[in-house]
C-alpha cells in the first residue's frame, strides 16, 4: 500500500512528460485504453485527460460493482484505494487528443 501512495504522490505532482508512473499497475488498462490514454477500440472511452476524481469515480463504481461492464469489473476487482488515485491521476495527467 505505501508503493500504491508513493505513485499517487509522484503521479499527481510530476508533469506528464515525466511522469515515471508503475508498467504495472497500468498494464491491465494498456491492451484496450492505451498506455498514452488513447482508446484502440471506437467504443472504448478515451482516459487521456478526463478529470482525476471523474475517473477515480468510475473505477470505484465499477469495482463495487455499481457500474456494470464484465471486463471493467474483472479488472477493477482488486484494486486498493490508492492504486485507483494512482491509476486516475495517471491518465487524467496526460494529454488529451
Amino acid at each position: 500500500m505505501t508503493r500504491a501512495i508513493f505513485l499517487a504522490a509522484l503521479v499527481s505532482t510530476a508533469p506528464a512528460w515525466a511522469q515515471q508512473v508503475d508498467r504495472d499497475l497500468i498494464s491491465g488498462c494498456v491492451p484496450c485504453h492505451g498506455a498514452d490514454g488513447i482508446a484502440k477500440f471506437g467504443e472504448t472511452p478515451n482516459l487521456a485527460g478526463q478529470n482525476a476524481p471523474y475517473l477515480l469515480n468510475q473505477l470505484r463504481a465499477f469495482h463495487a460493482g455499481k457500474r456494470l461492464h464484465k471486463e471493467m469489473r474483472y479488472m477493477s476487482r482488486h484494486m486498493t484505494e490508492a492504486e485507483m488515485e494512482a491509476i486516475a491521476a495517471y491518465f487524467a495527467s496526460l494529454p488529451p487528443r
